[in-house]
């Protein structure tokens, strides 16, 4: 019985709304958009922080690093392995890159070496094969690697025989023994491209202070907490520090999941608060619509009531009716959702962690689902209400001339205009600081002209350029091929690129000046260049002079320091001719001659600090010129196109196969990795407050427009209601611009009062949103006065074009047809 009533307001409010088409579809593509908004945002919310990370019991799981995310040395790992208690296992990771020589050419592959308990204390086992046990180094078993998932695909077409195949790595054989299943990523937070990973063997490493260069990942002990776990390791920290000043630096342990994704946890929070708000605006919105049709459908319902009909049948009945238009917007909102999330994860691949996995699954779904039925309740019920609260006599009576708007009616269509401005602001205010933000990260100087340089990583790693007598060679003709290459204007290289490269601290002492006190021994960032990169780079040199091609092994020692650091170690003071040595002083050290100060640089970020930076010439440095480590084996080389256009002739992206063609005249083993503009590098900086940006600017157009829609409507529909009283008065003697004024005073009303409300809001929001910004502060004026004029033009216009359309109707037509 029940369901066969059921059936009937199905099948009614079908035919009803089949009736109105024009009503149906605006409702129904509102709720589309809001919806499918709230579940594109809900699908990236649950991928990258309500989904655990893909280990076993990622709970228990735990990064031990200096300040949060720098590395320790193997002296301290080995101290903190041996004595902790409230780990269950503990191991160390060591960044690896691999040069991997085949048929086609050569391909450089970010890897990873771990210590035997890295991979087990994450519990997941590998999909073919095996991991390398404990004894790895000792049983002849450290030349082995695990594939990832990615790299086995890409390299071996799922070649299951690749277990036991032997493949030549930096030019020297490995052995396959595993690979991973599709879903392993390893470091989930740094080294986030790591396809491969092979043994980390210490060895008297252990024995030496300093060369900070392993993070530790450790997986606690059962019944072990994390304050328990923190303290253990302070402990030992403070002990160590006691015998060795400095040998730690602010230890920290931390979840690794809150290192994962905890820079971006409340952006994304903020983001989802903000679709909420869309999609209350567009529930807002169809309430008005509801509305305004439930008083044109007064005789309907009073008939309906008259042949017996209670007003809870008749609640019922339009409620289906708002149920079938948010279902149906929610059926528009998944399809919308499902390119949606695509192109959400497409927007923050390279600045969201784990977004690649945003997908519209079933639990979104049946979020999906249960915020359509939501929508119905939360703008269906009052309209349904307020129509079903009818006089039969008055109702029947006047039903052929329509009704009047009622007080009660009126005043909650105003307080959801109201609201629907506070929302819209509170979307705009964010939406301009974040615009704010951006344009003050465009303005910013990063100290250094990005514009027209090509950057390229080349590597010499198990090549025959590696050997320290051919190395130095092979970069210099490099460089003066490039330099006598049509479309270059200048060329250089450096260690680690600013920005997009790594950053590499070095500890140094002044000549003449006492070390600080223990633990905090002067460190700056190490870079070490060829001669032309200041010119290359703009970097502009303010005192002293360049490094030049007499700068190399044999002669006097020289640095260029950044400002920075020449006013912070030298105040005062004229920084030419002063020395400093990277060495330690007891080991015979080599004392460095300033001879050129820089102006500060952009070191890690575009909006960061700037700290101590000190340049060094390659061709006085050692280990780059013939260390057999990897990460002494590759330079970063930039090269200045004769202009900045990429896309002309003379542009960086010209330059490349250049590059390309010439290294492989003298090499073709040698690899070239991240081929790019320094301008898409610098792009790369500011790509997650872009994103954040995009979505804001976004949501808060959309929120806009609703609220100018929902205005519009109701200043509409009160001028159709008040036709006859508008054409008494004109010709009682009103003058046409008085009601005019009278009608868009009444829209801006409602606007203030929910721009005073939405301004409350937006100080709350802009808190949230003080971490993302940059130039502005949260509560810049400047931002909230524009919103809140911008929103009241707004509401003008929405109230003016509909009132002077009244006002344009005479007298007596609107007396007749009233």
């Amino acid at each position: 019985m029940m369901l066969d009533a059921t059936l009937r307001d199905v099948r009614y409010a079908i035919r009803s709304l089949a009736k109105h088409p024009v009503f149906t579809a605006a409702a129904v593509v509102t709720l589309a958009l809001a919806i499918g908004a709230n579940t594109a945002i809900l699908g990236v919310v649950d991928a990258v922080l309500l989904q655990p990370l893909p280990y076993r019991d990622p709970g228990r799981l735990v990064a031990i690093l200096n300040h949060d995310r720098d590395p320790v040395a193997p002296s301290t790992f080995a101290a903190w392995q041996q004595r902790a208690t409230a780990f269950s296992r503990m191991g160390a990771a060591e960044y690896w890159t691999v040069n991997y020589t085949h048929d086609g050419g050569t391909d450089r592959i970010p890897a990873l070496r771990l210590t035997a308990d890295v991979l087990p204390l994450l519990g997941v086992a590998p999909m073919l094969g095996r991991v390398w046990s404990a004894d790895a180094d000792q049983a002849g078993d450290d030349h082995v690697v695990v594939l990832s998932y990615a790299l086995w695909a890409r390299l071996f077409g799922r070649d299951r025989g690749v277990i036991g195949r032997r493949l030549s790595f930096n030019g020297e054989s490995y052995t396959v023994v595993g690979v991973m299943p599709p879903t392993f990523a390893f470091a989930p937070f740094w080294a986030t491209h790591a396809e491969l990973w092979a043994p980390l063997a210490l060895g008297d490493r252990i024995f030496r202070d300093g060369g900070q260069s392993l993070r530790v990942f450790a997986r606690l002990a059962p019944g072990a907490t994390l304050t328990r776990a923190r303290a253990d390791i302070a402990s030992i920290s403070a002990d160590l520090n006691r015998r060795s000043p400095g040998a730690t630096h602010g230890a920290t342990v931390s979840p690794l999941t809150d290192l994962v994704v905890g820079s971006v946890r409340t952006p994304l929070y903020v983001l989802m608060g903000a679709v909420l708000f869309v999609l209350f605006i567009a529930c807002a919105n169809v309430a008005h619509m509801l509305l305004a049709r439930g008083a044109g459908r007064q005789r309907e319902i009073a008939v309906r009531a008259a042949l017996g009909a209670s007003r809870r049948r008749t609640v019922r009945q339009l409620l289906t009716e708002s149920l079938i238009l948010a279902l149906a917007g929610g059926a528009g909102g998944v399809l919308i959702a499902l390119g949606g999330v695509r192109l959400l994860a497409a927007l923050g691949a390279s600045s969201i962690p784990r977004v690649q996995g945003a997908a519209i699954d079933a639990r979104v779904l049946a979020a999906a689902v249960l915020a359509s039925a939501g929508t119905a309740l939360a703008f269906g019920l009052v309209p349904a209400l307020r129509a079903t609260a009818v006089d039969l006599s008055e109702s029947l009576k006047d039903g052929s001339r329509g009704s009047t708007d009622g007080g009660r009616r009126s005043a909650f269509r105003k307080f959801l205009i109201a609201s629907e401005f506070a929302l819209a602001l509170v979307l705009l205010v964010g939406a301009g600081l974040m615009v704010r933000t951006f344009a003050a990260l465009s303005a910013h100087d990063p100290g250094f002209d990005p514009h027209g340089v090509l950057t390229a990583v080349v590597s010499v790693q198990g090549t025959a350029e590696a050997p320290g007598d051919v190395r130095t060679a092979f970069y210099e003709q490099l460089l003066q091929r490039l330099r006598a290459t049509p479309g270059v204007a200048s060329v250089s290289a450096i260690n680690h690129l600013p920005i997009g490269g790594d950053l590499w601290g070095w500890s140094f002492h002044v000549a003449g000046r006492p070390d600080p006190a223990p633990g905090r021994a002067r460190s700056a960032v190490y870079r070490v260049v060829f001669p032309g990169y200041f010119r290359t780079m703009r970097l502009a040199l303010l005192r002293g002079r360049a490094f030049t091609d007499a700068d190399r092994d044999g002669a006097p020692g020289v640095v260029v320091v950044n400002r920075q650091l020449a006013e912070h170690v030298w105040p005062g003071e004229n920084p030419l001719g002063q020395r400093i040595t990277l060495d330690d002083l007891d080991k015979h050290p080599r004392w460095l001659t300033v001879v050129g100060v820089s102006a500060d640089a952009a070191e890690d970020g575009v909006s960061d600090a700037v700290g101590w930076e000190l340049y060094v010439p390659y061709l006085q440095q050692a280990q780059y010129q013939s260390s057999p480590e990897g990460h002494f084996a590759y330079m970063t080389f930039v090269v200045r196109a004769a202009c900045a256009d990429a896309t002309a002739a003379c542009g960086p992206g010209s330059v490349a196969p250049a590059l390309r063609r010439i290294v492989g005249d003298i090499d073709r083993n040698v690899a070239i990795t991240q081929v790019q503009t320094m301008d898409a590098v610098m792009a790369g900086a500011t790509a997650d407050r872009r994103f954040y940006l995009v979505l804001m600017v976004t949501f808060a157009g959309v929120a806009l427009v609703l609220a100018a829609v929902g205005i519009y409507g109701v200043t509409s529909y009160s001028v159709s209601q008040r036709t006859h009283e508008i054409g008494l008065r004109i010709a009682l003697g009103a003058r046409p611009r008085q009601m005019l004024a009278h009608m868009v005073g009444d829209g801006l009303r409602v606007a203030l009062m929910g721009a005073v409300v939405g301004t409350v809001g937006a100080f709350a929001l802009s808190r949230l949103l003080s971490g993302m910004l940059y130039g502005v502060t949260a509560h810049d004026p400047a931002t909230f006065a524009a919103v809140i004029l911008l929103l009241a033009a707004v509401a003008a216009v929405a109230s003016y074009l509909p009132a002077r359309r009244a006002t344009r109707v005479a007298p007596l037509t609107a007396l007749r047809n009233d």
